[in-house]
């Protein structure tokens, strides 16, 4: 009976991870003028979600509940150490992305700032976006890419409009 109890508490559970999952995957809606701070952002708050989720799964509590499933030989547990792993796996990425695109906040400020000197900063900005593309396990894809430099290209049409605009 404590067996089948546990169960169905895991089950809820397996449901409300695969929900933050399927959610996590869904594609983003931004604002067409959006600059490269907000792919920062979104993956600061990624990271933040998916590591409490993994520190609630890691809890002693959630660790108890597990063990005793396991000696009782419970079929749920697979289902729940697949979604273990993929929350492991989307809370590395996460990190992963947001350490990477911490190399080009200090790009962020001047591309923002209302200046043609921008250009100054475009090669070496290129170069830490190679840079990211040639080392990055997770943030390597042409959908990530693609989104980075459609937001850089954002902020340099926006900064140029002020510009233009205050001259």
């Amino acid at each position: 009976e404590l067996i089948e109890k546990l169960e169905e508490v895991v089950m809820i559970w397996t449901k409300q991870i695969r929900q933050v999952l399927v959610e996590s995957e869904q594609i983003r809606r931004e604002a067409d003028d959006v600059g490269p701070s907000a792919e920062l952002e979104h993956w600061k708050s990624r990271m933040s979600s998916f590591s409490s989720l993994l520190d609630e799964i890691k809890s002693s509590r959630v660790k108890k509940i597990i063990s005793i499933l396991q000696a009782g030989r419970s079929k749920t547990l697979k289902q729940w150490k697949e979604l273990d792993g993929s929350i492991t796996i989307a809370a590395n990425e996460a990190k992963d992305n947001v350490r990477y695109l911490y190399t080009l906040d200090k790009f962020f400020g001047p591309l923002a700032n209302a200046s043609p000197v921008i250009m100054e900063h475009i090669p070496s900005l290129i170069n830490t976006v190679c840079m990211i593309y040639c080392t990055s396990p997770y943030y390597n894809t042409s959908e990530h890419m693609t989104s980075l430099f459609l937001k850089i290209t954002n902020q340099m049409i926006n900064t140029c409009k002020t510009y233009l605009c205050e001259g």
